[in-house]
């Protein structure tokens, strides 16, 4: 039986391939570190908890939870968006739940792509942009995001001819796999960008709360004129430690919220209403607890940018995401190379910088949602496999 034309369009997801690796490799009785996905190592909090406890234990909670989100966890999301970003939300109109912001990434090329639409999307970037485009058949042309200009996009410099087709625009700060952040500045530019091609704004922002050494980020939202031309994908699972609960949201423009929505309709039945009750409870709920998180992971942060060096590695520094960015050793010759060879050499498994594109090769990028113990030990591991090869 052959599968649709389109999945010739589509390759593997490079994360599923890397993990059917190190399955096999687990099975042989090695011990993998696994710094390559950007899961949380840690819980979410009792109170979190305890709201699913209590949520699921009432008889009324395990039917169909609705297409667009339980009222309830619409207002929670909009009151939250007021409370940190200043950003007011129709509860009913410009928020809609998602399984996931993965899922509300993809589907949005059904929303909104038709076969031979241009989609602008950044490389590096999150592999789903390019992918759910490719799967509706529209065309991906590629922003580079380059060291030298602070890993932003040069936004002036796509053509006017290119900037006319587009249909959309995909962004995403804190960046994920550069671990970047984007000025006030940038977002403003971007939704002026946007305004003048009548292009939708598709902003990823699940890393807003991941941040260190006093730094603060943003809602595109709060730029004036955004509500008329974006939509910001967010999700619980790394600003709460729910990555496996899979629920999120998509905030913004009216229209594109009911287009996303319809989509959804056909797909999927919403979220369980008790993973709902329990993001109320995270949304509500007191927030102090995030900063003694985060200061796990500044420390962790900073363990991999001490360390690095002295095996011919360096890290880009950054206030904010989950990971480290780092160029590989000189002497390798590729990135997914050199990360086959600390997996199948260290039991240490990073992502290569060509997983998120042309650009990315040279880099690795290094998850910080694994135990400082562990990491610690992930680190001689490296350094002793890097410089035996090199001797």
């Amino acid at each position: 039986m052959r599968p649709a034309a389109r999945m010739t369009n589509l390759p593997p997801y490079p994360f599923a391939r890397l993990g059917k690796r190190i399955s096999e490799l687990k099975k042989t009785g090695m011990d993998i570190i696994r710094l390559d996905i950007g899961s949380p190592d840690m819980p979410p909090t009792p109170e979190i908890i305890r709201a699913l406890e209590s949520s699921v234990e009432k008889a009324e909670t395990h039917g169909y939870p609705g297409f667009t989100g339980t009222p309830e966890f619409r207002q929670a999301v909009a009151t939250y968006y007021e409370r940190r970003f200043g950003v007011r939300l129709d509860p009913g109109r410009e928020v809609l739940s998602l399984i996931g912001s993965k899922e509300g990434i993809v589907n949005m090329a059904m929303a909104f792509v038709d076969p031979g639409d241009l989609v602008l999307v950044p490389n590096p970037g999150y592999p789903a942009y390019a992918m759910g485009t490719c799967m509706v058949g529209g065309e991906v042309y590629e922003l580079p995001l380059l060291p030298e200009r602070g890993f932003l996009p040069d936004l002036a410099g796509i053509p006017a001819s290119v900037a006319e087709r587009a249909k959309l625009l995909w962004l995403n700060y804190p960046n994920n796999p550069t671990t970047a952040t984007a000025p006030m500045s940038f977002l403003k530019e971007a939704v002026d960008f946007a305004q003048r091609h009548n292009i939708l704004l598709c902003y990823d922002n699940p890393y807003y709360e991941l941040v260190y050494d006093g730094h603060q980020e943003h809602s595109v939202l709060e730029v004036p004129g955004a509500m008329d031309v974006a939509l910001e994908f967010n999700s619980l699972s790394k600003t709460y430690n729910m990555a496996g609960w899979r629920i999120g949201m998509a905030v913004g423009r009216g229209d594109a919220i009911a287009a996303l929505a319809q989509v959804k309709s056909n797909i999927d039945s919403g979220v369980f209403q008790p993973i709902q009750d329990a993001a109320i409870a995270a949304l509500t709920g007191d927030q102090e607890w995030l900063k003694e998180r985060n200061a796990i992971y500044r420390k962790r942060r900073d363990m991999l940018l001490e360390t690095l060096p002295r095996f011919g590695m360096e890290g880009y520094r950054s206030s904010a995401s989950l990971y480290v960015w780092a160029k590989i050793p000189p002497d390798q010759p590729s990135s997914e190379e050199f990360a086959s060879q600390l997996l199948e050499q260290a039991g240490v498994s990073i992502a290569p910088g060509s997983f998120f594109g042309s650009q990315g090769e040279g880099y690795v990028r290094i998850s910080l949602g694994t135990p400082t113990d562990r990491l610690a030990e992930a680190l001689e591991r490296m350094e002793k496999a890097v410089l035996l090869k090199q001797r």
